[in-house]
């Protein structure tokens, strides 16, 4: 009798937003693990450091994990995580790469951010990478973001629970984010969930297409 061969396990790499932690993910992270997959839901210093730091900060334990999975790996970002992820694999692109998905990620920059970076509150409480997240990038930080060349799929919210701040972004947005800006050049599929920029990646619609993507690199279709 002969035995099948195995298949290879794939993992999944998740990188929450600025100023939030591996806990956000938690019910994200569960839905993945179910599908068959292995994970690294990583907490890092996302308020002390700016992007290029924090992507050499993380790569050792990127490396790591890369390594013990027998099959590719995929990356799972929110808000701030998605460009962290876009300068990691500028710096340290691991040869098994996968699949991406973005959730709510500035990729254009994000509006809030260009009206508050000036602000001492929000430099004090955001730091070195807040200042990364506007729409108007310098020379520097626009070289941390090369084209994209890896499937990346993107969910946007529209759906806001920052009535003061919502009103500063153009609509549709997701309180933070405004769903034009979260999309880049590149990027291989694009959809949009009924979701505020918190909630994105504990709503079940946006799980289920993360999911789907990671495994045929298109979001589902919807009737």
């Amino acid at each position: 009798m002969s035995l099948e061969p195995t298949k290879p396990q794939d993992g999944v790499v998740l990188l929450h937003g600025i100023s939030r932690t591996a806990r956000s993910f938690r019910k994200m992270e569960i839905a993945i693990e179910r599908a068959g997959y292995a994970t690294l839901n990583l907490d890092y210093a996302s308020r002390r450091k700016a992007l290029q730091e924090l992507a050499d900060d993380v790569h050792p334990t990127i490396e790591s994990f890369a390594g013990s999975v027998s099959g590719t790996v995929h990356f799972v970002c929110h808000s701030m995580g998605g460009l962290l992820a876009r300068v990691y694999l500028a710096r340290h692109r691991t040869q098994n790469l996968g699949r991406v998905v973005m959730l709510g990620t500035p990729n254009g920059g994000s509006e809030i951010a260009d009206r508050l970076m000036g602000s001492f509150p929000y430099r004090a409480f955001f730091g070195p990478a807040g200042q990364q997240l506007g729409t108007h990038r310098d020379a520097a930080t626009t070289a941390l973001l090369p084209p994209i060349n890896y499937p990346l799929g993107i969910i946007a919210g529209d759906r806001s629970i920052y009535p003061v701040a919502g009103a500063l972004l153009p609509r549709p947005h997701d309180g933070r984010v405004s769903v034009a800006n979260t999309g880049v050049d590149g990027m291989a599929d694009h959809m949009v969930v009924h979701a505020s920029h918190p909630w994105l990646m504990r709503n079940d619609e946006a799980i289920a297409a993360t999911i789907a993507f990671l495994q045929n690199g298109r979001f589902p279709t919807r009737s």
